[in-house]
């Protein structure tokens, strides 16, 4: 029986991937380099050492990763403007407390980051448990996220379900045993994900019920 949700935070509860892709790819071209999604993809949900060595493969200039980081943020910042949560996301959070659900969040980004925008979107007291990349030693694909949620959560990790956008996310989750659905976003949505309990375009297109009775079957 399910005990609790765990809510991945950037590409899930709002769409930063799809911005920082844009803002990245941006960057790079001006220097002559040219960022495939398929390549920015394989970083989503982990931390960006395969990044820094795509740039500095190809790379034709003497720029640092730093001021190519930096032109990346500011451009992002120019971006995002006014974030808004991606579809049906508000409508999981208040199933899940009407339901009894424990809610937590695991995130590969820092604290700060994760909370800043939780709290701009008003949503930051669904969460009874959040875990970022400031709590572990390594970040996912490593399950040790996952398993610090559960354990603050009270939950073993059959009684937990993890809703994912990226592969990254969702091969974390399963090495800690949990369930895992996926809600790719646009950057993720051609990535070869297996092992999945669920697949769906967003929380729009079923409802949190609809999730709970189908992982019941499985």
């Amino acid at each position: 029986m399910l005990k609790a949700v765990i809510f991945d935070f950037d590409g899930l509860i709002i769409d930063t991937e799809t911005v920082w892709y844009e803002a990245y790819k941006e960057a790079l071209f001006q220097h002559e380099v040219n960022l495939t999604i398929e390549q920015f993809a394989l970083v989503i949900g982990t931390d960006d050492t395969v990044l820094d060595k795509y740039i500095l493969d190809n790379i034709k200039e003497s720029s640092t990763i730093s001021e190519i980081r930096e032109l990346a943020s500011q451009l992002f910042h120019e971006k995002i403007g006014q974030p808004n949560l991606r579809e049906g996301v508000e409508d999981y959070l208040i199933a899940a407390k009407e339901s009894g659900l424990k809610i937590g969040l695991a995130s590969s980004s820092k604290r700060d980051w994760v909370e800043k925008y939780l709290t701009q979107l008003h949503i930051i007291s669904y969460f009874e448990v959040i875990k970022t990349r400031d709590d572990v030693t390594t970040v996912k694909p490593d399950p040790e996220l996952y398993l610090q949620a559960i354990n603050a959560l009270g939950v073993n990790p059959d009684e937990a379900v993890a809703f994912e956008d990226s592969l990254n996310g969702l091969k974390a989750a399963r090495a800690a045993g949990l369930k895992c659905v996926i809600f790719p976003n646009p950057v993720t949505t051609n990535l070869a994900f297996e092992d999945h309990s669920l697949r769906l375009s967003s929380m729009a297109e079923r409802p949190l019920a609809y999730i709970l009775k189908e992982l019941s079957k499985k």
